[in-house]
């Protein structure tokens, strides 16, 4: 194994990752699918308003001193700034406004990217150690939410005729 392999870290995120796809696929993909459209987006969002929680890596003695700073501010900024558009995606289809659809995608783009870049760069670092506390945003939080941005992307894909005929 290359040098700072950290197997049950790995096997950790593994885990959440097939847990986080086995309980969509059983549970929360068919109920989405019975639902209408626009409120299985907000649903989705909703869960993504949380994503907040990102901002603690910039807290003090929430993760290591030797974390760098630039990262923990990525991984901060860009969690806020998913966070917000998906309370406004909420807000957008609650309220019904045109541009309710493309401001989803907006929010589920981003926070895919967002995730994924925090998961790149996470790698580099290469001690998740580092992370502290925050270690559980990695290994159980990001799978969720990863799999949600997936769900989200089906439900927008999913063209008219095919909606209809379900």
């Amino acid at each position: 194994m290359p040098p700072g392999f950290n197997l049950p870290f790995v096997l950790s995120v593994a885990g959440g990752f097939l847990t986080s796809a086995v309980v969509a696929v059983t549970y929360v993909w068919p109920a989405l699918r019975a639902m209408p459209r626009d409120n299985a987006l907000r649903l989705l969002a909703a869960f993504h308003a949380f994503r907040f929680l990102g901002m603690n890596f910039m807290v003090a003695g929430f993760v290591s001193p030797q974390l760098s700073a630039d990262f923990a501010s990525e991984v901060g900024w860009g969690d806020l700034t998913a966070a917000v558009l998906a309370l406004l995606a909420m807000a957008a289809l609650s309220w019904r406004w045109a541009i309710a659809i493309p401001i989803v995608w907006l929010f589920n783009v981003w926070g895919t990217l967002d995730l994924l870049n925090a998961y790149y760069n996470g790698v580099k670092i290469g001690d998740p150690g580092l992370f502290g506390a925050g270690i559980y945003i990695p290994a159980l939080y990001v799978p969720l939410l990863l799999v949600s941005h997936v769900m989200v992307f089906m439900i927008l894909l999913k063209t008219k005729s095919t909606e209809q005929a379900a």
